[in-house]
């Protein structure tokens, strides 16, 4: 008696022709879900070391440096195989390995952001209130105001002085460091807040976070506590107040990623969004030798309030470095971009039975499905958004399967329940073919967001295939 009857027409006709999502936990075989499993491990600690824009850059930097990189002069004879980079201000950063064909022909480029939703402190931030000591934030990027209450929070930046002394501050990452929370209200008087809808539930000039609360002593006068604080500052780190002028100082939640889940399929943790992509985008470049087209991996900043000022990916500096190249072989950077072809890499919404009234499931992404294919981000009648070409789209399908990455298409959310962009549109807007690839993330822009180790393999699949294009 057979086991396995004959498949009916029907049967195979739909194998043949009907559209149907794999799950990657199914399909990889061991040692691959090993590798991926392994490659998350690196991904997981650059993650926890790399909180903020600054030090992603300088994260970024260490790995491109050690594998030969070197900082772009305009003025140096570049050759094919040259890997250079351009450190945008600290907080944005260009990677490129030169290509073995004309310029003229294109460049591949990997677009992602470094940048996270958190709390920023304001210009002047320190006060007193009733003998506790607060930091005043403003909040950076689309955030839930409510999960960031009650939740342990580091201090990550950096201080200017006057004189051009650059003060780094990390404090609340290591054991034996403080850290700081902005408080809640307790449910016993809490009757009145839980009727206001969840966006009012703290205002954003609440999100004030607690640092103190003992005062300078053997003295008389008044915000003895704020001085206390000054003066710790002052002894740890030489500033006094007015120097929070010039700083930028950013609170971010003080624990790290873990894995989640009995079997240790997902990760979770902060700044997946857009961390996830940004890692494979760079190890991707990292390992990419002699490629055909010249690759470009850009890790840009600002992409959570719109991309905008010079360390933004509607800055000029992709522009400018393409231009300086192109110069080098007697060509016009316009001629290069309108060749190019570029993934913007960004997360996507990953399907959540819990929430699934906002997603139309057949056009979703699925954690363990691999990379996200995005035709088009934007919200409601397709506003603010690049819109990939059908030949676009094409090519790019063409290029996952050939190179074996296992990806699915998405896009974000029903048509009327919101939405929102990525730095598509802004390199699209150079006349580059351009459409989003990515991670499907559930719980975007909380402070613990969650990930499948699967698709954050695939993600650097995808890349490789990209920047290693012939």
């Amino acid at each position: 008696m057979q086991n396995n009857k004959e498949k009916s027409t029907s049967e195979v006709l739909k194998e043949q022709l009907f559209y149907k999502k794999i799950s990657a936990s199914v399909t990889l075989d061991d040692a691959e879900i090993k590798t991926a499993d392994r490659y998350s491990e690196e991904y997981r600690r650059f993650l926890n070391a790399a909180k903020t824009e600054r030090e992603a850059v300088n994260q970024a930097l260490e790995l491109a440096k050690s594998t030969g990189f070197v900082e772009f002069d305009r003025n140096a004879k570049l050759r094919p195989g040259d890997k250079v980079y351009v450190n945008n201000r600290g907080k944005s950063l260009l990677l490129a390995v030169l290509g073995t064909r004309p310029i003229t022909d294109g460049v591949s480029i990997a677009a992602a952001h470094i940048d996270s939703p958190r709390l920023d402190l304001k210009p002047n931030p320190l006060y007193e209130d009733h003998e506790l000591a607060y930091f005043d934030t403003h909040y950076y990027g689309g955030i839930k105001k409510y999960q960031w209450t009650a939740l342990p929070l580091a201090l990550h930046g950096v201080v200017i002085l006057k004189d051009g002394t650059t003060v780094n501050v990390c404090i609340g990452e290591d054991e034996s460091d403080p850290v700081f929370c902005v408080t809640d209200l307790l449910p016993h008087l809490s009757g009145e807040q839980m009727k206001k809808p969840a966006s009012e539930f703290i205002k954003g000039e609440d999100l004030n976070i607690l640092i103190g609360s003992r005062a300078f002593k053997d003295d008389k006068g008044s915000e003895l506590v704020k001085l206390n604080i000054m003066k710790i500052l002052n002894e740890r780190y030489g500033i006094i107040e007015s120097d929070f002028f010039s700083a930028e100082l950013e609170a971010v939640p003080a624990f790290g990623a873990r894995d989640v889940g009995l079997d240790r399929s997902m990760i979770g943790g902060y700044g997946h969004d857009d961390r996830v992509c940004a890692y494979p985008a760079l190890t991707a470049l990292l390992e990419t030798e002699d490629p055909a087209y010249t690759a470009v991996t850009i890790l840009a900043d600002k992409e959570e309030t719109g991309s905008e000022g010079n360390t933004g990916m509607q800055s000029a500096y992709l522009r400018y470095f393409i231009a300086d190249i192109a110069a080098m072989s007697g060509q016009e950077a316009r001629h290069v971009l309108s060749n190019s072809l570029c993934l913007s890499a960004d997360v996507n919404v990953a399907y959540d039975p819990v929430y699934s009234d906002v997603v139309e499931i057949r056009n979703c992404a699925q954690l363990n499905h691999g990379v996200v294919l995005t035709k088009y981000t934007g919200s409601r009648g397709k506003s603010d958004t690049s819109d990939a070409s059908a030949e676009l789209m094409a090519e790019i399908r063409k290029m996952m399967d050939d190179n074996n990455v296992l990806w699915q298409i998405g896009e974000l959310g029903k048509v009327d329940a919101g939405g929102g962009g990525t730095v598509a549109k802004y390199i699209a807007d150079l006349n580059v073919d351009t459409v989003d690839l990515g991670v499907p993330v559930l719980s975007m822009h909380a402070p613990f967001e969650v990930v499948s180790k699967l698709d954050v393999y695939m993600a650097h699949k995808a890349f490789a295939a990209l920047l290693g294009r012939k």
